[in-house]
């Protein structure tokens, strides 16, 4: 990935960070700046999502979402980083008080074959992977990592690709419960092939796996499209809940860019207690620095909800 350090580079004019003051930044007259009001619950953005202001330096984008109050990140592919940009991560996090969330427990093509399978080769390689991510987990203060089961077997049986799952999952367990790690499961839309794919679905597996290290990820874009009642689901998996994720749809860009709710959904979630990250897993519906700047707007809009 190329880099450019925007500390050295600067930016013109209301878009220049002054040293020992606050960054500032301008679009359509709007100003943000440091010191910027935290939000209510703990919204994590992921590296690109400021390039445009914070360049595509993601420890400079980091400093950015912290300044504009943000106090989450994400970063899918972390165990793709080198040890030295995840030491430089988990030091920038800790520096600012920030907390990391999910990074994807990714062992490749692997998963495309999948866990349903139940082949030794594949429950194997996916251990390992939990192994290696626990040792990146150390370099970031990172809690929870996601895991994506897989596609469907379709030779077997409904309930021998369940247990087979389950059994896997078991195993990755078994690595990350002695370090107080989560495993969070991931249902997702992207296509008819994969496994996982509904909050009961996931929610019976954690209960069969029933490990405090396995729990599910509850994206609210790939619930939406794929069973929709969302709060009523929420409510219903609730206990099994451990992350969420967040975008809104047709289009998986911020809220306020599609149909769902967000701010009531925001408020049930508060209410209910949760004060972990919400990972803002999706793109920007406006391209450039103005739709950063709407983006921004979109977050304090539907977390004003007190």
């Amino acid at each position: 990935m190329k880099r450019r350090n925007f500390l050295k580079n600067g930016l013109a004019t209301a878009s220049a960070l002054t040293v020992g003051s606050a960054w500032a930044f301008s679009a359509n007259t709007e100003r943000f700046n440091a010191g910027e009001k935290t939000f209510n619950l703990n919204y994590a953005p992921h590296d690109g999502m400021f390039a445009n202001h914070a360049g595509k330096d993601f420890i400079d984008q980091i400093k950015f979402m912290h300044d504009q109050g943000f106090r989450g990140i994400e970063d899918n592919g972390l165990l793709g980083r080198s040890v030295t940009d995840q030491e430089k991560i988990g030091k920038t996090l800790a520096q600012f008080g920030m907390t990391m969330g999910v990074f994807v427990v990714d062992g490749g093509d692997n998963w495309k074959v999948s866990l349903t399978s139940g082949k030794k080769d594949f429950v194997d390689a996916f251990v390992k992977t939990c192994q290696r991510s626990v040792e990146t987990s150390k370099r970031v203060n990172a809690k929870w990592m996601t895991v994506v089961p897989g596609y469907f077997e379709r030779n077997l049986p409904i309930g021998i690709q369940t247990a087979h799952v389950i059994e896997a999952l078991r195993r990755g367990a078994e690595v990350f419960e002695p370090h107080g790690l989560i495993m969070v499961l991931e249902p997702l839309s992207d296509n008819p092939d994969l496994f996982l794919r509904t909050s009961s679905q996931s929610y019976e597996i954690c209960k069969a796996v029933n490990s405090p290290a396995c729990k599910i990820l509850y994206d609210i874009y790939h619930m939406q499209r794929n069973e929709g009642d969302l709060i009523k689901n929420i409510e219903r998996t609730w206990e099994e809940i451990a992350y969420f994720q967040i975008g809104d749809n047709p289009g998986r860009k911020e809220p306020t860019s599609g149909e769902i709710n967000y701010k009531n959904i925001f408020k049930y979630i508060y209410n209910r207690g949760y004060r972990g990250v919400m990972g803002m897993e999706h793109g920007n519906a406006r391209e450039g620095k103005d739709g950063e700047v709407a983006l921004i707007k979109a977050y304090r809009e539907v977390d004003n909800f007190m």
